[in-house]
This record gives structure tokens, C-alpha cells and sequence, in this order.
């Protein structure tokens, strides 16, 4: 859960409480990097931790600035696709954004921010920022309705206008997402929050996977069931029976 002359500041998301800046990339290949740190005998599992944690950071700045070079190329008309810049997702999703009803939100899309009314949120190089920074074999854990992966079932929306990009295309791009993890992954935890998140537990493998249900985190629904539901400890005791690392939700 999910992207110009001075403008309002864009709302925070949910990841702007659990994300730490990431420090500035040194110009070193993570995934060599990633290799050399995680198998080395001399780290503990903690100094290894940290570092994996160090790495999927600089990996997550080096597609974003890669993301933010190609919109800033395109004079904001970059097709989605060019906007997905994460390979673990390129491949796991295999052309979805070539699909017709994608290329038709595209088409959607870049009309709205080079001719609409109003601003479109979030920039260009934003949009996919939840896949560019989350690779598709770190994920754990699908947070949905606002290590971990953040989706918002529409991607884009107009300045002050809730809703506006709603049945374009977003949500079936999401669902194939969501289908997507379920299939090829296993042992997952999915947060649902609220009903238009709930909605989507018919495209979960519950078999195989662990979903999590309470009211959204909004300030109309907040008290009427999010609070005290626990979910993030009890995702990383499911985490850890599964012989899983846990998430640490301070990052």
C-alpha cells in the first residue's frame, strides 16, 4: 500500500511512517554487493540483517532514480511499463502493463497529467513505488487498503479529488498484483483494511497464505476495530513459526 510549479504538498502514506530515508547509493552493483555481504561467515545473523537491509535500500534509490530519469526523459508521457523499473516485478507480473486495458489506463493516464484540469498524484516516478521498492522475493507480507509491500488498489489520482482515477484500469492492474504473489509465493500475511480491501481475499490462496481482516486506519474508522487488532505483531509471530526473519516495523 500505491506517483510541477509549487503545488500542496501530497498527503503521507503509511509508508512514510515505516520507512527510514535511505542513505545515498555508493556506485557499487547490490546485487554483487548482496551476495558477498549475506554469505559471509564472519557477519552474525544481526550484522547480516542490517546489511541485507543496507542493500535492498540502495537497490530501492537506484530504481527510483532510474524511474525519476525515465519520467523527466519522457516530458511526463513515460508509458507505464517504462515506469516499472524493479526486474523482480518486470518478471513476475510478465507484460501485464501490455495488456489492452493497460495500455488503455496509460493512455488515460498521461491525458489526464498533460491535459487534465487538475494535478495528478503521485509524480510520474512515484506511481510504482511500492514494486520498485519492494522486490518480488523479499516480500513477506502484503499490507492493502493505505520485507513489506504497501498497495493501493488505484495508483494514481487528481489533486483533491478522491476517487477520480477509480475503475480506469488501477484495479485490475492490482488484482493481478495480488494474484500474482499468491500464486507464485507461499506463507505470506496479507493485511486487509476496510471493506474495499477485504474485497480482495477472493484473489488469496488461503491455504496457503495468512490474511489478517480489521477496520481501515482512517480517522472515521479507526476506533471501530483497527486499534488493538494487533496486526504487526501478529504477523511477525506468524513470520517466526514459519521460520521466517520478523519485520522491523521501525524501519
Amino acid at each position: 500500500m500505491a506517483p510541477f510549479p509549487p503545488t500542496p504538498t501530497a498527503p503521507k502514506t503509511i509508508a512514510d511512517f515505516f520507512v527510514r530515508p535511505a542513505k545515498r547509493l555508493r556506485a557499487a552493483a547490490p546485487a554483487a554487493a548482496s551476495a558477498s555481504l549475506s554469505s559471509s561467515s564472519s557477519l552474525s545473523p544481526e550484522q547480516r540483517r542490517r546489511a541485507d537491509t543496507n542493500l535492498a535500500l540502495a537497490r530501492a534509490r537506484r530504481n527510483l532514480r532510474l524511474a525519476e530519469s525515465r519520467a523527466k526523459a519522457s516530458g511526463g508521457a513515460a508509458k507505464l511499463e517504462e515506469l516499472l523499473v524493479e526486474e523482480t516485478w518486470v518478471e513476475a507480473l510478465d507484460g501485464e502493463l501490455r495488456k489492452p486495458y493497460a495500455l488503455e489506463l496509460c493512455r488515460f493516464v498521461t491525458h489526464e497529467r498533460l491535459h487534465g484540469p487538475l494535478p495528478v498524484y503521485p509524480p510520474q516516478h512515484l506511481v510504482f513505488h511500492a514494486l520498485n521498492t519492494t522486490p518480488f522475493h523479499r516480500v513477506k507480507a502484503v499490507i492493502i487498503g493505505q520485507g513489506v509491500l504497501m498497495l493501493n488498489t488505484v495508483l494514481t489520482v487528481r489533486e483533491h479529488q478522491a476517487n477520480s482515477h477509480a475503475k480506469k484500469g488501477w484495479e485490475e492492474f492490482t488484482d493481478a498484483v495480488i494474484k500474482t504473489i499468491s500464486q507464485k509465493k507461499s506463507g505470506l500475511v496479507f493485511l486487509l483494511w476496510g471493506n474495499s480491501a477485504q474485497s480482495k481475499t477472493r484473489l488469496i490462496d488461503g491455504t496457503k497464505h495468512h490474511i489478517l481482516k480489521s477496520a481501515h486506519p482512517s480517522g472515521l474508522s479507526a476506533n471501530r476495530g483497527f486499534f488493538g487488532c494487533r496486526h504487526f505483531s501478529k504477523t511477525n509471530q506468524i513470520l517466526e513459526k514459519l521460520g521466517l526473519s520478523a519485520i522491523d516495523w521501525q524501519l
